[in-house]
């Protein structure tokens, strides 16, 4: 009895995780595997050890108050009861199910609009001159957002009509901006951004939101116990928010960062761990807010702080970024991408990261666990985002005092050179990349130096050539094989000549595989995408940012009805969204935001409302005779890009143009026609 006592005392031992189960990608696998010879935990080895929830997997585990959780499981196969699952309150499945998908959806529109609006109070700060480190960068930007929310951008004076100051449109721009957040009448202003026929949509269906911040906050009410208690009704709510999110937060963010930063346009990088340099000081810049990253740049790219690195032993300052901050700093400055969400502890694990600098949202809290192991000081910055553990160091950024907290986080970063304690292994992996696709960029990428137009897509939609647009975008998921689901998913697509628009962590995936330079698209692609992509010059993967730039590809769609040919609305013309690999609110707020503009949207991994199959037929089926988009699910990355594919084909067959045209060759007087 003793010895069984004794035994049960013995702690299970931990599994460790298969570095070519874990993740497709091969510098990946090299750190993983360097992490169980050192001993350290990652994130892969822990998602071997916890699995997950099964219920709380399909959606229908309720904690919203103090009676619960209330576990809901599936009925067994062939067993009456699904009228008996309900919880303490009496919330059935599809309440349930409703309840935590809103509520998810709450907390990305939170994310990303709070993103905004810190970039909105910057912006102001930037116009109103209260700081001496932020300027405006774009003035046409400014311009083309000032008449979106309004602001007068001319003046009449004495029956003539003159150009404001520029100074008093980007203060007025800043402050209608900033009241977006919580204005008390009124609607969004951007949502009249969209197509005439989508607005009206919104319109008749009563969901256009009339502040970002008051849809975020009903969530909240209505999923209190004892509330709201339909699904429909909540997913009214739901889809309210998303908009606010999709056509509000996130888009004002990414406009104002624009006028603040500079419009993107291609640059040419490079992407993967490979990037670090062992004779340089690395410091890598994690999160999502540019606000810091930007100003970082600029001091690292002073002679003073490149002596002051040679002074301690280096060669010079590498910088590189990891998520969304990185996509932020290669579309501007071409900085190279350091990796994705699941690759931030393996960073570390190189041993040459001197110091990583993090803002907000997917910063793993478990870096400063692996930063223990190393000599990496890892460096929170954002007074909402900070980490319990006695080895992180918080230097609270302002935009007041932008460089000076600039300069302090390059110099201990060059000060930590010194301390490098464990042997230098940096991978040798690293893939060419070409980014900086923003809308204006890609409109004169496609019609040609001084023809800024969206009807060379078009037409080759038309044709044939190009089969239709996918938006592939979202995080990693450490419940899948890290990078397989993203770039099997956009090579099944490009290979039948889908073209591919991604943001986020997909980006980098499509980055570090290679498929974002023009190149890949003829060994990548079938023989029309491949023809448009060489004939043009352009990937068959365009990177359009960061998550919180999801908000261009919403522009872009508005941009194709408005070229005309594709119908009147997002919904009627060939396009699909998919986020292969998942993980965060964010993801969930992004694919609703597409879904209620009228794009189809496949989610990869799992779902959050497979537990209530009545909902969820709400969400996958019925949604699109509310909305003309709807929500779709599939697990297989090669199945999922085919579910897009059908989809996209079904789309061509309603326009009619689901055979191809002939293709014929045209004179300079067939052009001058087609411009008229």
């Amino acid at each position: 009895m003793a010895e069984v006592k004794e035994e049960k005392k013995v702690k299970k031992a931990k599994k460790l995780a298969d570095p070519v189960a874990a993740s497709y990608d091969v510098a990946s696998q090299e750190m993983i595997l360097r992490a169980h010879d050192l001993g350290v935990e990652t994130i892969f080895d822990r998602a071997e050890n916890m699995k997950p929830c099964n219920i709380g997997v399909q959606g229908t585990c309720c904690k919203n108050c103090g009676m619960g959780p209330c576990r809901l499981p599936l009925p067994k196969a062939g067993i009456e009861g699904e009228d008996e699952r309900k919880g303490l309150c009496g919330a059935t499945a599809n309440t349930i199910a409703a309840r935590n998908f809103i509520r998810m959806i709450a907390g990305g529109a939170a994310a990303h609009s709070d993103h905004g609006r810190g970039v909105a109070e910057v912006f102001l700060a930037a116009a109103r001159k209260e700081t001496d480190d932020y300027h405006i960068k774009d003035i046409d930007k400014l311009l083309a957002v000032a008449a979106d929310l309004g602001v007068d951008t001319t003046v009449e004076e004495d029956g003539e009509i003159l150009d404001r100051d520029i100074d008093e449109i980007a203060v007025e721009t800043a402050e209608v901006a900033l009241n977006e957040w919580g204005k008390p009448e009124g609607e969004l202003l951007y949502v009249k951004k969209a197509p005439a026929a989508r607005y009206e949509l919104w319109k008749k269906l009563g969901v256009i939101p009339r502040n970002i911040d008051r849809e975020i906050v009903e969530i909240m009410h209505r999923t209190h116990i004892g509330v709201d208690q339909n699904y429909k009704n909540l997913m009214k709510q739901g889809s309210r928010a998303a908009i606010a999110d999709g056509w509000g937060g996130s888009m004002l963010a990414t406009d104002l960062q624009d006028i603040l930063f500079g419009t993107p346009y291609p640059v040419a990088a490079e992407a993967n761990l490979g990037v670090m340099k062992e004779d340089m000081v690395n410091l890598i810049i994690h999160g999502h807010e540019p606000i810091l990253s930007e100003m970082i740049v600029s001091v690292s790219e002073t002679q003073e702080m490149i002596d002051y690195a040679k002074s301690k032993g280096a060669n010079g300052i590498q910088l590189s970024g990891i998520c969304c901050t990185a996509n932020e700093l290669l579309q501007r400055h071409g900085i190279p991408l350091c990796g994705n969400f699941l690759q931030q502890e393996l960073a570390i694990i190189t041993g040459a990261c001197d110091a990583m600098v993090v803002d907000i949202q997917c910063i793993m809290q478990n870096i400063a666990n692996v930063a223990k192991c190393f000599h990496t000081k890892v460096i929170t910055t954002h007074p909402i985002a900070r980490m319990e553990q006695d080895n992180v160091i918080h230097v609270e950024f302002s935009e007041h005092h932008a460089r000076e907290d600039a300069e302090k986080i390059v110099r201990m970063a060059i000060d930590n050179f010194e301390n490098r304690k464990a042997e230098v292994m940096i991978p040798k992996h690293k893939s060419l990349v070409v980014a900086g696709f923003g809308v204006e960029s890609t409109a004169y990428e496609l019609g040609g130096t001084f023809r800024k137009t969206f009807f060379t897509l078009n037409s080759n939609i038309i044709n044939g050539r190009v089969r239709g647009v996918a938006g592939v975008v979202g995080c990693n998921n450490a419940r899948c094989r890290h990078n397989e689901g993203h770039i099997q998913v956009v090579k099944e697509l490009i290979k039948n000549d889908v073209l591919v628009l991604t943001t986020g962590c997909n980006a980098i995936a499509c980055a570090t595989e290679g498929l974002l330079t023009p190149e890949s698209a003829k060994v990548y692609c079938g023989d029309g995408l491949a023809e448009v992509c060489e004939t043009v010059g352009i990937p068959p993967v365009l990177h359009l940012g960061s998550c919180v730039d999801n908000s261009r590809i919403l522009l872009a769609a508005t941009e194709v009805v408005k070229a005309g040919g594709l119908g009147n609305d997002i919904s009627e013309w060939p396009v699909a969204g998919s986020a292969p690999e998942w993980m965060s609110e964010k993801a969930i707020s992004i694919g609703h935001y597409f879904v209620v503009s009228g794009v189809y949207t496949v989610f990869g991994v799992t779902f959050p409302t497979s537990g209530a199959p009545e909902f969820q037929k709400y969400l996958f089926e019925d949604f699109e005779k509310i909305y003309g988009g709807m929500w779709g699910f599939e697990a297989d990355p090669v199945k999922h890009a085919q579910l897009m594919i059908a989809h996209i084909d079904k789309k061509r067959k309603e326009l009619g143009i689901d055979k191809a045209r002939e293709r014929v060759l045209m004179d300079m007087a067939d052009r001058q026609a087609l411009e008229a």
